[in-house]
């Protein structure tokens, strides 16, 4: 290698104490590595027995190299007591399983009352490249107080003393190393170095450090002595210092955050790293609109740009910038600042020292603060926090005064630690955003369910799962059907995002479609998983379709690849989870799907969820079952602290990373006399005889308030059925719940529909008329043909002819 050429690359290094009886006390990784032998073997053995080295360091060398010969036996120390003198040189060594190695070596023996006697430090010759145009005088290791040596802290304080026979500028320079730089360094001449690191990792940054760090650009030490010649290394050796214990900040730093996509948590990582290592105070702010996960922030920012202070750190005493400048604060700042000129030119802005007119200048420019207790005599560094070229924030970093001002060499330092941190951020905004459209998208496609349907009440709870991208495709529904029936739904898309939120919202409403044509469980899944494979190959989803039927106390459930729900009986408290044709998932396409009729007792609770719910991992899904089925046992005030109680019992936190859905109805059921119904036949004569029964049955409740209204209806919809269909019988119900129900069914299959109609037409104001009374009317069809029906509110009832939609 050329003189004065440097030598790239990060060499480790071996690190061997050797004891006053020639025994090994200390034998690093990297010994091992280069020499082959394991610790367990090499600590208590003869290191002349290890190391290619030990012969020449055992005795007076006529090998050549220079400067083997030690001066000092081992363990036989000279005849005065003193240490003798350092040596170094190269040696060729038979490493077990890996064949001859060239090693550089350098050997100094330790003064002092313990029983160590000699640092051996070596490296890897083929890790240094060409030596052989490096005088051998011009290669010193430097080693550091982190180098696992025993009492390594005392050892580096000691180096002046344990080193006695050195000059005063290589000890110096040694000296230098280890309080400057911190790590062994291999130097190539007096100005160029190897870098070698010990093979436990990068050092932890202490408080040794940090002072280190502080006086990095400290003029060149003092010469140690009058007599002593300045050493012409020692501009370089700083200058090098301060470059690398930057390298090796930003590294730590860039290390230290984006752990999580989480903004928050992102952005008190990037402030709390410069805090205390490279500034006293740090502030970080972002955009509103970045802050809010609103996507991209539209072009460059102004004096109405709304920054938030999102995050503070600093050593001084606690509370001092809490009044000030508070987390959380939302701001616009003014034009005439420093804040303002690097929020808008994207370029740090550097003020080495802010006097007393400096600081009355940039305070004026706020309103209602005094920053110039703050700021006054602190050096200032203002750095963007940019990415694809927009700022996104910005953070204010301050050294108080005494401490080193920043400087040109920091400017970069802290403008490189932004860009850096200005990336993460970027990353965790883009992730926000898109959680935020998924999370919307979820929202306005859950629904909101009416506490109380037809004979039945219902409570939800729905929980966003815990893993990334946590947006899923669990929900549910209740949707209200024909003769007072309840359809009740859970269902649950496989995968997580946006994907799979999009797909929910398609399946969720082609069920409430056509559970509207009051199509039979079983059949509504088939339907459904046809939709699922025209959509698409990757649509897959469970879903657990179940009507009740408050009149007859039944539940009609058809599965499609869902955990079983769960049936708690109202008489003796039990709950059983209720074993049903399990099917195929929705998408599967190809498989036939089964539907149970299980009979319920007024009072009966229903427990639908997801298997978010009861699938930990690492347990058995069973497990999760048999605790649902405990939880939903439990008496509850309502139907509320039910789900709460249920919820407690499952969502631990230990392991659940799904989404959770879960619907409860409790199955109250229709008594028997709040319904009546009649049979009618399809002649003219039967509309009257309609309305009768109705005003009778009406008064028979104590409602014949109501009775006015419903008559006009019932007439309406019973002449419909005579006039268009071809059935023999009619049927005419009546159901008394919190509206009044009434259908009439015919053997027709043509469902009526609403039309217009002009001031000579003789038809089609029949439906206008119930469109009009009803709280609600509607069609659907039967199995033997359809049912038209009306509901009418009780409440209003006593106003005959009101619109009570």
């Amino acid at each position: 290698m050329h003189h004065g050429t440097p030598v790239p690359g990060r060499i480790p290094l071996a690190v061997v104490v050797v004891g006053s009886a020639g025994l090994v006390t200390h034998w690093s990784t990297g010994a091992r590595r280069l020499f082959g032998y394991g610790r367990d073997e090499a600590v208590g053995a003869p290191a002349a027995d290890l190391m290619p080295i030990g012969g020449a360091l055992s005795h007076d060398s006529d090998d050549g190299h220079r400067g083997t010969g030690l001066g000092v036996r081992l363990g036989r120390p000279s005849a005065d007591g003193a240490a003798g003198y350092p040596s170094a040189g190269r040696a060729r060594s038979g490493a077990p399983g890996r064949g001859p190695v060239d090693v550089l070596w350098w050997a100094y023996p330790l003064a002092g009352p313990g029983e160590e006697r000699l640092l051996v430090l070596a490296a890897d010759a083929a890790q240094c490249g060409p030596l052989e145009e490096a005088p051998q005088d011009q290669l010193f290791p430097g080693f550091a107080p982190h180098t696992a040596l025993p009492d390594g802290d005392a050892l580096a304080g000691r180096l002046p003393d344990i080193l006695p026979s050195m000059g005063p500028a290589l000890s110096g320079r040694i000296v230098s190393q280890v309080l400057e730089l911190g790590y062994p360094v291999l130097e190539i001449s007096h100005r160029q170095r190897i870098p070698v690191t010990p093979d436990w990792g990068t050092p932890k940054y202490t408080e040794r450090a940090a002072r280190r760090a502080r006086t990095a650009t400290a003029p060149p030490r003092q010469r140690t002595s009058p007599d002593a010649p300045a050493d012409p290394a020692d501009a370089p050796d700083l200058e090098y210092a301060a470059v690398r214990e930057r390298l090796e900040f930003l590294n730590e730093v860039s290390g230290g955050i984006g752990t999580s996509l989480d903004l928050a948590r992102t952005i008190r990582e990037v402030t709390s790293a410069a805090v205390p290592r490279f500034t006293d105070f740090a502030g970080t702010h972002l955009r509103a609109a970045v802050l809010a996960g609103e996507g991209f922030p539209d072009g460059p920012p102004d004096v109405t740009t709304v920054w938030h202070r999102v995050w503070v750190e600093h050593n001084d005493e606690p509370g001092r910038w809490d009044d000030t400048v508070p987390v959380g604060e939302a701001i616009a700042f003014p034009e005439h600042t420093p804040f303002f000129q690097c929020m808008v030119t994207g370029e740090p802005v550097l003020i080495p020292r802010i006097g007393e007119e400096l600081a009355n200048r940039i305070s004026g420019q706020f309103e209602k603060r005094d920053l110039r207790p703050l700021i006054n005599g602190r050096s200032m560094l203002v750095v963007p926090l940019k990415a694809r070229n927009v700022v996104l924030g910005f953070m204010v970093l301050m050294r108080r005064d005494g401490r080193t001002p920043f400087d040109d060499m920091d400017r970069t330092t802290g403008a490189e630690l932004a860009a850096r941190a200005g990336l993460v951020l970027d990353n965790a905004r883009m992730y926000t955003y898109q959680e935020n459209v998924a999370d919307t998208l979820q929202d306005s496609m859950l629904p909101q369910l009416a506490p109380r349907m037809a004979g039945c009440d219902t409570a939800t709870r729905y929980l966003p799962g815990t893993r990334l991208g946590r947006v899923g495709g669990d929900w549910f529904d209740s949707i209200k059907l024909p003769g007072s029936r309840t359809a009740l739904v859970v269902g649950d898309v496989m995968g997580h995002g946006l994907n799979s939120a999009a797909m929910m919202g398609q399946l969720r409403t082609a069920v409430q479609t056509m559970a509207a044509l009051d199509l039979p469980p079983e059949q509504l899944l088939r339907n459904l998983d046809d939709l699922a494979q025209r959509l698409g190959e990757h649509y897959l989803a469970t879903c657990l379709y179940a009507v009740y039927d408050p009149i007859r106390s039944e539940l009609r459930i058809a599965n499609a690849g869902h955990i079983p729900p769960v049936l708690v009986r109202a008489a003796d408290g039990r709950s059983v989870l209720l074993d049903l044709p399990t099917g195929a998932p929705i998408g599967v396409g190809g498989v036939a799907f089964e539907a149970a009729t299980v009979p319920v007792a007024p009072g009966d609770r229903l427990v639908l969820c997801t298997d978010g719910l009861v699938e930990v991992r690492g347990q058995d899904i069973g497990a999760g079952l048999a605790a649902l089925c405990e939880s939903a046992a439990h008496p509850a005030a309502s139907m509320d602290d039910a789900c709460d109680t249920i919820i407690r019992a499952l969502n631990t936190g230990d392991g659940r990373k799904d989404d959770v859905a879960l619907l409860m109805a409790r199955l109250n059921g229709i008594p028997a006399e709040h319904t009546a119904a009649w049979q009618l036949e399809r002649t003219p004569a039967e509309v009257g005889r309609a309305r009768r029964l109705v005003r009778d049955q009406l008064a028979e409740w104590g409602l014949g308030s109501a009775a006015a209204t419903a008559e006009v209806l019932v007439s309406e919809i019973v002449t419909n059925a005579v006039r268009h269909t071809q059935s023999r019988r009619l049927g005419l119900r009546l159901v008394r719940t919190d509206v009044l129900l009434c259908e009439v069914t015919d053997e027709d299959h043509a469902l009526p529909a609403l039309m217009g109609s002009g001031p000579g037409d003789e038809s089609g104001r029949g439906l206008r008329v119930v469109s009009g009374l009803a709280r609600e009317w509607g069609a659907s069809h039967t199995g033997r043909g359809k049912t038209v029906w009306f509901e009418q509110s009780l409440v209003s009832a006593a106003r005959p002819g009101s619109n009570t939609r």
